[in-house]
């Protein structure tokens, strides 16, 4: 019988930690091409922290595969089609994005702004669909983008029906990044507008992310009665004056029960 030496659990061999730091890292610069949406080799290097030659391999590695696609003219890169495939797959898992659509639909012909549909993300509501308004001027959130759930209508909403525990550890003891005078940077000033978004049944970024900018968000439950998403709009406040407040956060709410109940709520 021979003998042979077997790998304790939990530890891995140094060419597999080394996989995992490379497949860690190629992660990191495909989401920071996310972010920056077009940009070339240095911007991406700083970004991300990391060499020029070492993020070059990376976005080479990442452009083979067609997760980037490189511009040779300009230089520039940019998210390939496979990185699309994956999102869109991530889309289909359920229906809550084809049991939204039509709502958002009718809320942006009854209130001509821009609908936009959140889920929580670790520690940020990120923006998975969209339906725009027709004005000249819109607000409006590039899907996949994040918003702080301490300053945002949907991050709120996302917030106010888990248990307090769960919001502490999410956002920590404080202070929260002010992003103008109006963002809420302290946990009990957090708490208790959760506790008035629970009273309310909806959530006002009242210009606490961008000065002239008002929003509101309104929950979407699933079967299991939990929050799953958020419903918002956004508009200049010149366009959407608080008076207005009471009325739209009524009419989401409606468009959101419709929601629900496709998700099995109720």
């Amino acid at each position: 019988m021979s003998l042979s030496t077997k790998q304790k659990p939990g530890r891995t061999r140094s060419g597999e930690t080394s996989a995992v730091r490379t497949l860690e890292r190629g992660l990191t610069v495909l989401l920071a091409v996310k972010d920056l949406r077009r940009a070339p080799l240095s911007v991406l290097a700083r970004q991300v922290g990391l060499s020029a030659s070492t993020t070059y391999r990376l976005l080479e590695t990442l452009r083979q595969q067609g997760f980037i696609e490189w511009d040779e003219q300009s230089g520039v890169y940019s998210i390939g089609l496979r990185a699309y495939q994956v999102g869109l797959a991530f889309t289909e898992r359920g229906n809550l994005i084809s049991s939204a659509h039509p709502e958002m639909e009718s809320l942006v012909t009854d209130l001509n702004e821009t609908v936009n549909l959140a889920v929580l993300y670790g520690t940020e509501a990120v923006y998975v669909h969209q339906v725009e308004g027709r004005q000249l001027v819109r607000m409006f959130a590039r899907l996949g983008d994040s918003a702080p759930l301490h300053a945002s209508g949907v991050g709120k909403v996302m917030l106010a029906w888990r248990p307090e525990g769960d919001v502490r550890q999410k956002l920590g003891d404080g202070p929260y990044p002010a992003y103008t005078p109006r963002s809420i940077t302290t946990q009990a000033s957090l708490l208790k507008e959760l506790g008035r978004v629970r009273d309310l049944g909806y959530s006002v970024d009242d210009e606490e992310r961008e000065l002239g900018v008002r929003c509101v968000a309104v929950p979407v439950r699933d079967h299991t009665q939990q929050v799953v998403a958020s419903l918002s709009v956004s508009a200049p406040t010149s366009r959407f004056t608080e008076d207005q407040i009471g009325q739209v956060a009524e009419r989401m709410n409606r468009a959101a029960a419709q929601v629900s109940t496709r998700l099995g709520w109720g």
